[in-house]
């Protein structure tokens, strides 16, 4: 296939690329300033412009551009910098595609969990209804600005992504130094649910949804076995061989951060399961958590 990819080099992005070239797929890569690159599409989210010209005969579009949300404390700036980049680029992005005299057969287009908002030990699904908070209106409003795409009839998927495991980048990378000097724990209660997925099922599980002409919707992207804080940050322990006695204080961190990323981004509770997935036979490489965190980082090693 001939793939447009938005965000090809964050975590997920660069690791898709890679996966789309390996099995002879041909990759275009949407990217801000001039395209130098024979397979690079222009765009300005800002501006509110893009190559409508280099869309035409995309096979697939897979959007994963977006700001960070765990890096910077959550201004005002910051928050309209992370709501702006999902909503106002999906919007950009949109309207070229509808305007296409051959629109791609297939959309895939990033969301998260963050959907969901805070709901404790409740099962989620894909059914399940949006939550409260920030990130929830922000997935909200980041799945609204796609739907034009799929009302023009071209097959839409929402991939509502959970905390993606790799050992080089990301939440789990993150986690390691402090881990590794024997000063990491659970964070708060404890009791919150962390839904997780492998770098390489998440890469996976966007092929299959690209392929698979049957999979339309929200689906999420997220590991069949979710874990509370507690059992990932011990099993990330046992993993390192580390103890994970004392819990991770919360002060220092909202020092840092602000109170309100703290809050949703790591005390937030969210049971995701992958119903859509699992029901069009998406079979995962690593569904438990242990297997699966001794797997990210034996590749580090």
């Amino acid at each position: 296939m001939d793939v447009l990819v938005s965000g090809s080099t964050g975590l997920i992005g660069s690791a898709l690329v890679r996966a789309l070239r390996a099995r002879g797929d041909r990759v275009r890569r949407l990217r801000r300033g001039d395209a130098n690159d024979p397979d690079d599409v222009a765009w300005d989210i800002d501006a509110g412009t893009i190559d409508r010209v280099a869309l035409e005969g995309v096979d697939a579009v897979v959007h994963l551009a977006g700001a960070g949300i765990g890096e910077k404390r959550w201004t005002d700036e910051q928050k309209r910098a992370i709501r702006e980049s999902r909503v106002q680029g999906t919007g950009v992005l949109v309207d070229a595609i509808v305007a296409t005299t051959s629109p791609p057969s297939v959309f895939v287009s990033a969301s998260a969990i963050g959907y969901y908002g805070n709901r404790g030990d409740e099962v989620l699904t894909e059914d399940s209804p949006p939550g409260d908070g920030f990130l929830a209106q922000v997935c909200v409003d980041w799945e609204q600005a796609a739907r034009p795409v799929a009302d023009a009839g071209v097959r839409t998927v929402w991939a509502r992504t959970g905390v993606v495991l790799a050992a080089h980048d990301g939440a789990l990378a993150r986690m390691l130094l402090p881990f590794k000097l024997g000063v990491g724990g659970r964070i708060g209660s404890g009791d919150q649910y962390m839904s997780w997925i492998t770098l390489d099922d998440e890469v996976r599980a966007i092929l299959h949804v690209l392929d698979d002409a049957t999979v339309q919707g929200p689906v999420n992207v997220v590991a069949p076995n979710p874990a509370t804080n507690r059992e990932f940050t011990s099993t990330l322990g046992r993993v390192l061989r580390r103890p994970t006695l004392l819990p991770t204080p919360l002060l220092p961190l909202k020092a840092v951060y602000g109170g309100e990323l703290v809050e949703q981004l790591l005390l937030f509770s969210q049971r995701v399961l992958p119903a859509a997935l699992t029901a069009h036979g998406f079979e995962f490489a690593s569904p438990q958590l242990e297997p699966a965190m001794r797997a990210v980082l034996d590749r580090r090693a």
